[in-house]
């Protein structure tokens, strides 16, 4: 009855003090989703899984202990004990490092998406070596089940060379860094997008248009491409203007200036240190014609830039008497005339032959 009670004790205490470290940790975790970096929100989710399970399996453990049992039955209760705790750390340790890894991706990119071939890995990675510790712990020798891996994976590596070619092609993308989910990018085919996540096998990109575009890793370490926010996230954009010959330029350069410098500081998306650029560059057939180069934060802000400073700038020039002329052609027609030549009328030999000729002017 002693031993009854002690282990009886010792599993209550172990209940309890499971119950006492989840309620702390509960409470570590409201005050981590306070601070702006998340990765402490995953460290905390993973000490609630570990925690309170190593506390369960440490009061079962002694409760075990003193119980008189024989010494194999104990052997057998310490290795399942033993292994349900690497398990339980083994997972836990799976969800941290992937969720650092996730952390680190998602803070890096600036837009929403993960690459999830990294955070794919490095689980895959601790959940392999939590099996094999597990065998070890039972005794199973491990070297065996390595040479066989090793043999097994040459033959895996010769069957499946495109899949891995692309999960290569996807971990040289991402090392390099010259393509991180959430850059803008256009590539040599037309397609362009922003990009989403880059996984064991493809690069996944979203269009201005909201739809997905699927592209093998391989494809895009191939082709040529086209990143709008590297070396950095800011650009500028060429919009083309006229005015007629007899405008006066210095006064068509400081108005568009100012129209420059006022949909920079008012147009979200701008960069309002900007500096206002006009360049006049062509004498065309109606108009004199320049370039404005306007300053955005990222590639898509561009559109609705555009669309505010032409409405601006067709305002102004109308306030301020500047023509923007419409573009002339002048198209010469000749006369001339068409004649048709003499046709035989077969429907009977006896008939003359009719000849008819037209003429247009």
């Amino acid at each position: 009855m002693d031993d009854l009670v002690v282990a009886g004790i010792a599993v209550v205490a172990g209940l309890v003090a499971a119950f006492l470290l989840r309620m702390l940790l509960k409470w570590l975790g409201k005050h981590a989703d306070r601070t702006k970096w998340s990765g402490d929100d995953v460290i905390v989710a993973a000490l609630r899984t570990v925690v309170p399970s190593a506390a369960s399996a440490g009061g079962v453990a002694v409760a075990a202990a003193a119980l008189p049992l024989t010494s194999a039955v104990q052997r057998t209760v310490n290795q399942v004990l033993t292994v349900l705790l690497i398990f339980v750390v083994t997972v836990a340790a799976a969800r941290l490092v992937a969720g650092l890894v996730r952390t680190v991706t998602t803070s890096r990119s600036g837009v929403a998406g993960s690459a999830t071939i990294f955070v794919n890995i490095t689980r895959v990675l601790v959940l392999a070596i939590g099996f094999l510790v597990v065998l070890q712990t039972l005794g199973i020798s491990i070297a065996p089940l390595l040479t066989a891996l090793g043999v097994g994976g040459l033959a895996v590596a010769l069957a499946l060379q495109d899949t891995l070619a692309n999960l290569f092609a996807g971990i040289h993308i991402l090392a390099s860094k010259t393509v991180q989910p959430g850059d803008y990018i256009r590539l040599s085919s037309g397609e362009e997008g922003y990009v989403e996540d880059i996984n064991w096998r493809q690069t996944t990109v979203r269009a201005l248009s909201n739809n997905l575009i699927v592209v093998p890793n391989g494809e895009l370490a191939k082709t040529n491409m086209t990143n709008f926010m590297r070396p950095e996230q800011q650009l500028t954009i060429l919009v083309q203007v006229g005015v007629a010959y007899d405008s006066d330029l210095e006064h068509v350069e400081r108005v568009t200036c100012e129209v420059v410098t006022e949909v920079m500081t008012r147009v979200e998306g701008a960069v309002p240190e900007h500096e206002p650029l006009v360049r006049f560059h062509t004498f065309g057939d109606s108009r004199i014609g320049f370039t404005v180069i306007l300053g955005v934060g990222e590639f898509s802000d561009q559109f609705r830039i555009k669309h505010e400073f032409i409405k601006q700038l067709h305002r102004r020039y109308r306030e301020e008497g500047i023509h923007i002329p419409a573009p002339t052609r002048t198209v010469a027609i000749q006369q001339g005339s068409v004649s048709i030549p003499h046709q035989r009328n077969v429907g009977s030999a006896n008939e003359p032959d009719s000849v008819s000729q037209g003429r247009l002017d």
